[in-house]
Parts: structure tokens; sequence; C-alpha cells
């Protein structure tokens, strides 16, 4: 697996690239894009983007913890969490993938 993460400086670059807005423009296209996420999720609301996932809000109960440490129990708190739920489309894209690398692996190996 790759090591490299996508930045916002990435995505911004991309959109310079693909559609020709300036650098300027681009970076403030991502960020006013990843600013309405965000209120979004904050508020509590669903966001799809279709052909790759949703990011849903989800209320976790009240529950006993551990302190792997001390053994010692302590009570986490009800909470809200942000979950990311990859759409069908974006989990065969990585399933695809996963399956030409092994491929290549399993060529290399015959060829040695």
């Amino acid at each position: 697996m790759g090591e490299r993460t996508l930045t916002r400086a990435d995505l911004a670059e991309a959109v310079f690239r693909r559609i020709g807005l300036s650098r300027t423009e681009s970076a403030q296209l991502v960020e006013m894009v990843l600013e309405e996420m965000c209120t979004t999720i904050a508020a509590g609301e669903s966001v799809k983007i279709s052909s790759f996932g949703s990011f849903l809000v989800r209320d976790k109960n009240e529950r006993v913890g551990r302190n792997p440490k001390t053994g010692e129990e302590v009570p986490i708190s009800p909470r809200r969490v942000a979950v990311f739920k990859p759409s069908n489309v974006l989990k065969d894209r990585i399933l695809e993938a996963h399956g030409e690398r092994r491929d290549d692996l399993e060529v290399l190996k015959a060829a040695e």
C-alpha cells in the first residue's frame, strides 16, 4: 500500500490541471466544498457523494471502557461520531486495484 496522503493542496492542483481554473480559484473551490461538507456533517446531516460514499453522523451509547495500562474500568460518555461508508463503486475500484497488484506480484514471482 502507498504511504502517500492526498492533501487539500493536491486536490486544488488536480482542479487546476483538469478544469483550468487559476491555482487560487482552484484552492478556493476546494476549500468551499470541504467547508460545506464540514458544516453539514457538524449539523448532524449526511453528505452523500455519488460513486464515492457517504459521510454519516452516528450516535454512540454510553459504555464501560478499560484503561489498557491499569485495567481500571472507565465510563465512556455517549457521543456523536462521524463515519464514512464507501459506495459499492469505490469498493469495487479498490478490489480491482488490489487484484491488479496481486496479478503483478504473481507475474514477478513467476519470472524469477
